[in-house]
């Protein structure tokens, strides 16, 4: 059996569908996994073992591009026996339906009722992402509840020669780092700083990992460059030194080596932090108006702080700081951080 997987446009969304891959190749063993994705993916699907073939969607996020899609979907005509179309949206469920394949499937989203013939609209009965994109790899009848449904662990396999060649590529960079084991940050978030620790908190945290003789590497997107710098501009500098700011100098193979590399990492959620969960890196995830709920780190290595109660928050700008960071997340001290993160480093 072949089966195209419509995939999700996000980091995170991205490792959290490796969970239905190893499960479609339960449900079939003999099954061919290839995941349409943005070209991006592809270094995430490379690791991945369970995925054959990552294809490229040339289509931007918002782009509806119906003569793109029938083209895209036309040269898939004969190839597939099974399509799952993970996000909601009515456009990404057209080049399954373009390309005639028998058996397309995916949860009821926006008014796909002509498009996917077989249509899961339980959604609600899933209460993390994760157990919904597992569903689809369960025939319809037969879909475990939420309660046992199972979740098997998102991962990223690493090649000891590649990481290699990643860390002698940035070995200029780390040698002021001497020999001192690494504590990874990932302070960025998509939207914006409503979502983000504030800086001044992982300043303070790095100075007192930096006492205790760890390093501090800084990982994110050209995005957050600036929340890099701002973290390292507010150690004492005689510390600034073993922070190294290496935000918007990686590509994402090397984002992955390098996480993976790191004693543990601490972050904010994001798509780096599903990545270092699915590293298997001890991973301190740090939640405010986002749910944990939905869309955990997945990983028993990971410890989740969160002060507040409740499901999301839908805030994309926050007035409780100057500096537009949630109150949630202020309150969230670095003496809090370090404390869990010694437990679970003693548990490593």
């Amino acid at each position: 059996m072949n089966i195209l997987i419509i995939g999700p446009s996000w980091v995170g969304d991205m490792m959290m569908s490796h969970s239905l891959y190893q499960q479609l190749k339960i449900q079939y063993p003999q099954c061919n996994i290839d995941v349409m994705a943005p070209n991006w993916c592809k270094p995430l699907l490379a690791r991945m073992p369970e995925v054959r073939n990552a294809i490229e969607m040339p289509l931007g996020h918002g782009a509806l591009a119906l003569g793109t899609r029938y083209r895209l979907g036309k040269s898939l005509r004969h190839q597939y026996d099974m399509a799952i179309v993970l996000p909601n949206s009515l456009k990404s469920a057209f080049i399954p339906f373009f390309a005639n394949i028998p058996l397309r499937r995916g949860w009821k989203g926006e008014s796909r009722y002509l498009l996917l013939n077989d249509l899961r609209s339980n959604k609600k009965d899933y209460p993390m992402m994760v157990q919904r994109y597992v569903a689809l790899a369960f025939e319809k009848n037969r879909v475990p509840e939420a309660a046992t449904i199972p979740v098997l662990t998102p991962y990223l396999t690493v090649n000891q020669t590649q990481q290699a060649e990643t860390l002698k590529t940035f070995e200029k960079q780390t040698a002021l780092l001497a020999d001192r084991p690494i504590i990874g940050f990932c302070p960025g978030a998509e939207f914006g700083p409503a979502k983000r620790w504030p800086h001044y908190h992982y300043a303070k945290l790095a100075e007192m990992l930096i006492e205790r003789g760890y390093a501090i590497e800084i990982f994110g997107s050209p995005k957050d460059v600036e929340a890099g710098e701002n973290i390292r501009n507010a150690l004492p500098q005689a510390q600034q030194v073993f922070c190294l700011n290496l935000a918007g100098q990686t590509n994402l193979n090397q984002a992955v080596d390098l996480i993976a590399n790191c004693t543990a990492v601490v972050s904010n959620d994001s798509g780096l932090m599903h990545i270092a969960a699915a590293t298997q890196r001890p991973l301190i995830a740090l939640y405010g108006p986002t749910s944990p709920t939905y869309t955990p780190p997945l990983s028993d290595k990971a410890v989740i702080i969160r002060l507040i109660e409740g499901d999301l928050i839908k805030v994309r700008k926050s007035k409780d700081s100057a500096e537009g960071y949630h109150q949630s997340l202020i309150d969230i001290t670095p003496q809090k951080v370090i404390e869990k993160l010694d437990e679970l480093l003693a548990k490593s």
